[in-house]
């Protein structure tokens, strides 16, 4: 189904000035869960309230050197000029989040380990470097094999909210067996699962055509984002994803009951299918005035 601008309903949002932002850019999309922009983040940032958000989860481009839409973004920065960008919309979602909220950031080990200092420097407390595994990938010169991407977990201050995630007990795929025995105490698991640990090893990349919202870009599984929310908010609390991709992380946040706040700076029709396809019922309706008070 091919959902066009007219069919989304945004009518109603664009005849509310709340929902503009100071720049000027309307919502390109609702639903009742969110709100998404069609603009760079820092507009959507720099038009926030202190001190609002539960959680962010940011996924943002590498500088890989990748092409994303139309030209609209440059992913071959110099490093600084890079890092300076990075550093910006990290000093506004810092400024931005409730004491006791939580940031998550992902990016390749390569950047990640002068963003967590950043953030360090900016106050913000260190809880996790989460080790994903990257499958599928080949070694690059004269380096060791590159086996995971990086996902740094930061709180402003002790986390106000911590819920811990339980994972599926593993069992062979042929056997249907366990794959260990936890030394033979395995009647004194948790019969809701083992905790979370901070290395993911199902997070490999979306890559076939029928599970990817843009065929061009390695979109992110929704249970990363999902995960995150998960840990560090609560049902009916406001998170946020100022890079906004495939829109992976604004179906999980839509699931857990979350609402979220969104940007994205190339086209927003794969997003607004999306999350119109699996929430046909919230499409085009607004989420609740406590979102929209949280703006400036």
């Amino acid at each position: 189904m091919t959902i066009e601008p007219s069919q989304l309903a945004i009518g109603r949002a664009r005849r509310r000035s709340s929902l503009t932002l100071p720049t000027g850019e309307a919502p390109t999309f609702t639903t009742a869960q969110g709100v998404l922009y069609r603009t760079d983040c820092m507009n959507v940032l720099r038009a926030l309230d202190d001190d609002v958000i539960d959680c962010i989860f940011a996924d943002p481009p590498f500088n890989l050197g990748k092409i994303y839409g139309e030209g609209e973004v440059r992913d071959d920065l110099a490093a600084h000029e890079y890092l300076k960008w990075c550093y910006g919309w990290l000093r506004e979602s810092v400024r931005v989040l409730k004491p006791g909220g939580s940031i998550f950031v992902y990016n390749i080990p390569k950047w990640s380990f002068r963003l967590a200092s950043f953030l360090e420097d900016e106050g913000m407390l260190f809880r996790h470097w989460i080790a994903l595994t990257m499958k599928g990938t080949f070694p690059r010169g004269r380096k060791l094999y590159p086996a995971h991407y990086s996902l740094l977990y930061f709180t402003k201050g002790d986390p106000s909210t911590f819920n811990k995630v339980r994972m599926p007990i593993p069992t062979c795929r042929h056997c249907g067996g366990d794959i260990k025995d936890y030394g033979g105490h395995k009647k004194f698991l948790n019969p809701a699962g083992l905790n979370l640990t901070d290395f993911w090893e199902d997070t490999s990349p979306a890559r076939h055509s029928k599970v990817k919202a843009r065929w061009h870009v390695n979109e992110l599984k929704p249970m990363i984002a999902a995960r995150c929310f998960q840990i560090a908010s609560n049902p009916h609390d406001i998170v946020m994803d100022p890079f906004g991709g495939g829109g992976s992380s604004y179906e999980a946040a839509s699931d857990l009951h979350r609402y979220w706040i969104g940007s994205e700076l190339t086209d927003c029709t794969h997003i607004a299918q999306r999350l119109t396809e699996r929430f046909p019922k919230d499409a085009g309706k607004l989420p609740p005035k406590e979102v929209f008070a949280l703006f400036r």
